[in-house]
Formats: structure tokens, C-alpha cells, sequence
């Protein structure tokens, strides 16, 4: 192309964000040397800034995404603490002020880290969701990448928590990517998953009662164990209706591969009081926050249905 004829991007260069991949740009007749003759910047391999001031927030996190998809996987994604501002995260620093923007591709691809992008490779990768119309890992996943670079033990638990107490995502399943990503094994990441775990089941608690009241259920005992007369220990539940013998647990163990020690410890209580005649209701803390008048049905239906079933067992109530 002459270097004296016009390029045809006027169009382009007043759109936003004002970045373009080399591809992009040969597709509206530009070459590399054609670019060069520009003020614009390359600012990272194979993607132009198309102005010569810096790049916004937005600017990077496109050329970011650029830069992964240059051969047009289509399966990047921010992640990391980029991904967290992205969620408004208020624990974590402004877009602005971080230094590198990690991008999620799958294992396979061969890419390296450049420049301000760091590249985070998973043999799995998550389903994006969509944020300010960019592809960004759920949030459970970008927490575990935000993590395995963090080494302060603060920073990592007050990441934690506000994933939790904000309503993102479950204890369980920040877990499972911390287990997934094998950061279980560092002293300051165990510590901050044993306060999240204390304090996802507290919230959980919390929304049980207010399940309850606000639907109007009859009061149950709280946190009780229950033990045959005279018998062994049977094992504590939540909420425990003594009147219909209807129990409802809080289930808030992270998802595993298989049945482990928990498990097999959790399906034997609930079978020896299920023969017992006792009707075990397990709730998620997920279906407690999303799913709040289906789970109020669902005890409603079992405290009636009492009526129908054979007495149940005569058990000991204790409080725990």
C-alpha cells in the first residue's frame, strides 16, 4: 500500500476500544509495515494500539484477549484479579493499578506470558461468563488463579471471604479450584480456607433461620444431636423437628471425585436415621440463597407428610 494513500480505518480507529490483532488489521488491507508508518503502538506481539497514548483498562484487558486468541481458539478468558475487579471485587486492587492480566486458555495451546499478560493454562477449563461484554472465568475459578499468586495470608482471607459473604459463589466450590490447582498444600491458603469454611456455614445457618421464620414453619430445636435412649450417638443435624421427626443438615462439603471418609460418614447417618424413621432433609448453602421458597416447600411438605408415616423412633435430643 502507498504510504501517502489514506487508510481505510477511520471508522475503526474512533471506535472503542481503539486495539486491533495484525489479522484484524490485514483484513481492512493494513500490513505490518503499513501499521509501523502509524502513531500507534504495538503493545503486545501481534496487537496495535491504534493512538499513542496509553492504554485504558479496557484496552489491555481487549489486547490481552487478542493476543490469547491470535490463531483463533475462541476459548480465552480474563481470570485472576483482573477477573475479580471485573466482579467489583473490593478486596482487590483497581484495574488500573495491576500490573499483569492473567488470560485462561487450555492446556494445549502454545502461548507464553508477555509483557503485562500472564497466561494460565487449564486441562479443564471453566465456561466463561460474560462481564462488561468480556469473557471472564466464574468467579470460584478466578479466585484459585488470584490466589496461587498471592503469598500474604490477609490479602488471600479477605479474598475468600468476600467471595463467600458477597453471594459469588459457595465455600464448596472455591474449595474444589483450590484442591483442583493443588494450593491445599500451602500453610496460608489452608488457614484461609478453615475461617471460609466457619464462615460459609455460619451465613448458611443464618439463611436456614431466616427460611424458617420468614416462611412461617413451625420452630424446630437447633443445632441438636440426636442419640437413641440409653444408644450411641447418632450424629447432629441443623434443625430438627421432634413432633414429625423430620431433620434438616446443612451440607457444605466440598465436592469430591468419589466417595471419601465425610461421605461415607454423612450417607451412614442419614440411613441409620432414616430406618430409625427419622426423614433427613439435606440443603446446600447454594439452594438456601437461590433457591429459598423451593427448600421451604420442600420441609413444609415433609413436616405434613409426617402424619402418614409410621411413628418414628423415640430419640434424645441434645444440644451441641
Amino acid at each position: 500500500m502507498n504510504q501517502n494513500a489514506p487508510l481505510p480505518l477511520a471508522h475503526l480507529t474512533g471506535t472503542r476500544p481503539r486495539v486491533l490483532s495484525l489479522a484484524q488489521l490485514r483484513e481492512h488491507g493494513v500490513t505490518a509495515s503499513d501499521a509501523a508508518g502509524r502513531p500507534w503502538r504495538q503493545i503486545l506481539p501481534g496487537v496495535f494500539l491504534l493512538h499513542s497514548g496509553p492504554a485504558t483498562s479496557e484496552e489491555r484487558l481487549h489486547a490481552a484477549l487478542l493476543y490469547a486468541e491470535r490463531r483463533g481458539s475462541g476459548e480465552a478468558m480474563i481470570t485472576g484479579l483482573a477477573a475479580l475487579a471485573l466482579y467489583r471485587f473490593t478486596s482487590v486492587p483497581a484495574l488500573t493499578a495491576l500490573s499483569h492480566v492473567d488470560v485462561l486458555v487450555p492446556g494445549t495451546r502454545r502461548l507464553r506470558s508477555t509483557g503485562d499478560v500472564r497466561i494460565v493454562r487449564s486441562h479443564t477449563p471453566p465456561r466463561s461468563q460474560e462481564v462488561t461484554g468480556l469473557p471472564v472465568a466464574p468467579v470460584a475459578r478466578a479466585v484459585a488463579d488470584a490466589v496461587a499468586q498471592l503469598e500474604d495470608a490477609g490479602t488471600v482471607r479477605r479474598l475468600l471471604s468476600e467471595a463467600v459473604r458477597s453471594g459469588h459463589c459457595e465455600p464448596a466450590a472455591v474449595v474444589r479450584e483450590l484442591t483442583v490447582g493443588r494450593l491445599l498444600n500451602r500453610p496460608h491458603v489452608v488457614d484461609a480456607v478453615e475461617s471460609l469454611l466457619a464462615e460459609g456455614r455460619a451465613i448458611a445457618e443464618d439463611r436456614l433461620y431466616h427460611l424458617v421464620r420468614g416462611y412461617e414453619l413451625p420452630e424446630p430445636v437447633w443445632n441438636v444431636d440426636l442419640r437413641l435412649p440409653g444408644g450411641p450417638h447418632l450424629g447432629g443435624v441443623d434443625a430438627y423437628w421432634p413432633e414429625h421427626a423430620v431433620a434438616v443438615e446443612i451440607d457444605t462439603r466440598a465436592p469430591r471425585q468419589g466417595e471419601d471418609e465425610d461421605w461415607s460418614e454423612c450417607v451412614r447417618k442419614r440411613e441409620t436415621l432414616e430406618r430409625l424413621g427419622v426423614t433427613v432433609i439435606h440443603i446446600t448453602p447454594r439452594k438456601l440463597r437461590e433457591w429459598s421458597e423451593q427448600q421451604a416447600a420442600v420441609v413444609r411438605t415433609a413436616l405434613t407428610a409426617s402424619g402418614d408415616r409410621e411413628p418414628a423412633a423415640y430419640l434424645v435430643v441434645l444440644p451441641r
